[in-house]
């Protein structure tokens, strides 16, 4: 009795100190294998009597059960353990970090923000805005603007023409907005206000061209309209674009085959410190063109040129963006560079007002 109690107690104490599964299957085969402390036990019953094996086989058979069921929940902890172990030296961190949301990581292009600035600013002033196509007809793009057989606009350094169709016409991708002022002409009778921003392209390309860029002409077309009217114009814009109380501008007479009298504008600036500044300082910057609506253009857009009478201008889009904002090459707005954009772009719900500011 004695020798039972004494080998349960050393086996017990051996499952419950097995440190792995190896050790726990060196105490299972020792107390339960065929040679092992309990069968040797079992195998002394065919020796004893009748009355003897059936009081020792009881106790006997009671610590082998004992000892299966300590051996099986020795394992099932050891077996818990060795997979927790496993899976904490092979684990791999498969998350990832919260990513910004688009409010926070999305950036709207300086085009876009120019446009909205635009468009903010002009229809405060009453104006709308019209589209057009990109690719157009030699009559809109150039006929109907008074541009005369043979202009070297006209020519294939400056335009991308399309192949002659059977007729010999050929379309065109626009050079300038101004095809969108003749369609609203064709379109809508005076008075007319519009602003016409839109990409039109050139067979040109450097540090300040691409060949395809973007562009904002003004048309207004009245019965009283007049220069001084669309000096008021450029110098609202003009302030309200670049943020300053007052600026200075300068006409300069110029030629544009669709204005008459027709004059190029510069803005008084400083460049000190390798910084451009408007409002102030002694130098000038050329900054649009601009005229009084040719009176052949009216007349070919079906208004009445001894009744109605209109300004017009055009400015580039990219470049009042590249000297609002401090960019130095016009190829990089088209490069898709997003670290660019990170630099340059604008928060999605910064949206330019004029009473909360442009670039606020």
């Amino acid at each position: 009795m004695s020798d039972l109690s004494q080998l349960e107690n050393e086996t017990l104490a051996a499952i419950e100190s097995a440190a792995d599964e190896a050790a726990l299957e060196n105490v299972r085969v020792a107390a339960l294998g065929k040679k092992g402390s309990i069968s040797a036990l079992l195998a002394t019953l065919g020796k004893m009597s009748p009355e003897e094996r059936k009081g020792e086989g009881a106790r006997i058979n009671a610590l082998k059960d004992k000892v299966a069921e300590a051996l099986g929940s020795r394992k099932a902890v050891l077996k818990e353990a060795a997979l927790a172990a496993r899976l904490a030296g092979e684990a791999l961190d498969v998350t990832l970090p919260t990513r910004a949301s688009a409010l926070e990581s999305g950036r709207i292009h300086p085009i876009s923000q120019v446009m909205d600035e635009l468009t903010a600013i002009f229809s405060d002033m009453g104006f709308s805005i019209a589209e057009g196509p990109d690719i157009e007809s030699d009559d809109f793009n150039f006929t109907k603007l008074n541009f005369p057989p043979g202009h070297p606009a006209r020519e294939m350094q400056d335009t991308f023409f399309f192949d002659a169709k059977a007729d010999g016409t050929r379309k065109l991708l626009r050079t300038h907005t101004s095809p969108v002022q003749v369609r609203t002409m064709l379109k809508n009778p005076p008075p007319i206000r519009v602003i016409c921003p839109g990409r039109v392209y050139r067979s040109d390309f450097d540090q300040t061209h691409t060949p395809m860029f973007h562009q904002v002409e003004g048309l207004v077309i009245d019965r009283q309209a007049h220069m001084g009217h669309l000096k008021w114009v450029l110098e609202e814009f003009l302030k309200a674009f670049f943020e300053v109380e007052h600026v200075k501008m300068r006409f300069r007479p110029s030629f544009f085959p669709f204005t008459e009298p027709s004059a190029e504008v510069d803005i008084q600036c400083s460049r000190k410190g390798g910084e451009m500044r408007f409002g102030e300082g002694d130098d000038w910057l050329e900054i649009l063109g601009c005229g009084m609506v040719h009176p052949n253009v009216l007349r070919n857009c079906g208004v009445d040129p001894d009744e109605y009478q209109g300004f017009a201008w055009g400015i580039g889009i990219d470049r009042i963006a590249m000297l609002k904002y401090g960019m130095h090459d016009l190829r990089a707005f088209f490069e898709a560079d997003a670290r660019w954009l990170s630099h340059y772009g604008f928060r999605p719900l910064d949206l330019p007002t004029l009473a909360g500011g442009l670039s606020s």
